[in-house]
């Protein structure tokens, strides 16, 4: 069982044609409204927490389905039109919380049950490796990863849930979702404390191999390239050894076959520090440190791109440790031709945010150190970033961190601070506003572990998440929202 000190998704997609990763997926076709930038628009589902899913039949769309309110889901985009959501941490048809595997598809402005469970705890159904069947179905699960390939497939891995047994544990099986039915492809179908440690099985570096597989883990950052190639990095798991750790491998999955391409396999020493270099200089040896909950993206040239988490800084994080943590991260690195680059953000825990002016950019600008937030690529290939668990504006007071409604744009190597608070607060901030209306005063309340996508248009997509920091309003949300960028 996980002992992560924080426990959050890494629930990434990428996509054939906009090629974005994030907390979440992309889609296209979404329903319109009103052509008006720069300004949230609150869609769909409650403004209050910890609201039950109301499924309606499955298969048939309906204005009165909504999924539950839930954490650290894993969401994909297809080529047709549909936003997907798959499972997460939270409310099913009657109200109980615990893992969920629901599929649910948004177009049209309705949501639809597709696939799964309207109830918790729901086990896997495998069926037999590499032969989908209408009948199979991941178990309930949540910080799972998720990608979509260059033919518009989904993919899922890992995570924490429930294995063919009904035994809850780490995963690391990977599947996909193809012409309506899900097919399991790799890894184990028994979770960790069903048998002995899903360890990875990690072959030599830079060599695909049949037998080749990650260990079992969640937190994990991931992309997907042009080609359709899917990557994988860090998370919580367990190395080549079967110890439980935090993690810094990066992984290609390939033509069926999975390959370690950089960083260690074993997670000790345990404050083992990143190896950072000189900043915008690659170097063989640069490798991020060891983290969980931090967030990818791709761009044009199919370079990684990786910032924040938590996890080892320069030192090894064991300073932050020491005092309880947490060991936040807001550094920024690249990935290109097998090098790793330290391209921005601090190589120490714990960074205040440098908000600057609101809606002008700066190259000071830098949001402050953060997991579980959500990144999206917009349309002119610009990144965005909207919130997390971090530390807020006030400069020194490596104490104040909590849930963040922070929007950020980063165009031209700078950062801007777009909308939403400079500060972490224990009440709710957010303005909802009309349903379906946009409204410059609009934002999201402050939320870590939500899921996005990003629609033809390039506009961006936020779903759900949870926010524990309100005194007496925590809980998970089950609010869907657009941002015109």
């Amino acid at each position: 069982m996980s002992t992560s000190i924080k426990s959050c998704i890494l629930v990434f997609t990428g996509m054939a044609s906009l090629v974005f990763i994030g907390c979440g997926g992309g889609a296209t076709g979404a329903p319109s409204t009103p052509a008006v930038h720069n300004e949230w628009t609150w869609m769909s589902g409650s403004s209050s927490v910890n609201k039950f899913g109301s499924y309606g039949t499955q298969g048939t769309a309906a204005p009165s389905n909504t999924p539950g309110a839930r954490t650290s889901p894993s969401s994909w985009t297809d080529s047709s039109g549909g936003l997907w959501l798959f499972g997460g941490y939270g409310l099913g048809s009657n109200g109980a919380g615990g893992d969920l595997n629901d599929l649910w598809k948004y177009s049209g402005s309705e949501w639809t049950w597709v696939s799964g469970s309207s109830t918790i705890e729901a086990k896997g159904v495998y069926g037999t490796k590499g032969v989908s069947a209408p009948a199979n179905v991941p178990g309930g699960r949540y910080e799972a990863a998720s990608w979509t390939d260059a033919s518009g497939n989904f993919w899922l891995f890992g995570g924490l849930g429930i294995d063919s047994t009904g035994t809850r544990g780490d995963l690391n099986d990977l599947w996909e979702f193809s012409n309506g039915e899900w097919k399991w492809m790799a890894g184990s179908n028994v979770a960790t404390e069903s048998t002995a440690p899903v360890a990875g099985i990690y072959g030599i570096q830079g060599v695909a191999g049949p037998g080749n597989t990650p260990g079992a883990r969640f937190e994990e950052t991931t992309w997907a390239d042009h080609a359709g190639n899917l990557w994988l990095f860090g998370g919580e798991g367990f190395d080549s050894t079967g110890a439980l750790g935090i993690l810094n491998d990066l992984w290609k999955y390939s033509n069926g076959e999975w390959t370690w391409m950089r960083g260690g396999n074993t997670t000790l020493p345990l404050f083992q520090p990143g190896i950072y270099g000189v900043q915008g200089t690659p170097a063989p040896n640069n490798v991020p440190g060891q983290r969980t909950g931090a967030v990818g993206w791709i761009d044009a040239d199919d370079n990684l791109w990786l910032f924040g988490g938590q996890g080892n800084d320069s030192t090894g994080g064991a300073i932050c440790s020491a005092y309880g943590g947490p060991c936040f991260l807001n550094d920024l690195w690249k990935y290109s031709s097998g090098e790793w680059t330290w391209m921005g953000g601090s190589n120490l825990n714990n960074e205040p945010g440098t908000y600057g002016t609101k809606g002008t950019a700066a190259p000071a600008n830098i949001p402050g150190a953060r997991l579980c937030s959500v990144s999206w690529i917009d349309a002119e290939g610009n990144v965005w970033l909207f919130g997390g668990t971090g530390l807020d504006s006030t400069t020194g007071a490596y104490t104040v961190f909590g849930e963040l409604n922070d929007l950020w744009k980063l165009s031209n190597g700078q950062w801007t601070w777009v909308s939403g608070s400079n500060l972490a607060s224990s009440t709710p901030t957010g303005i909802y506003g009309t349903q379906g209306a946009p409204s410059v005063s609009n934002v999201p309340t402050q939320r870590e572990t939500a899921v996005g996508w990003v629609d033809s248009s390039g506009y961006l997509w936020l779903f759900g998440g949870d926010d524990n920091s309100w005194v007496s309003y925590g809980g998970s949300f089950n609010d869907l929202w657009e941002y015109q960028p």
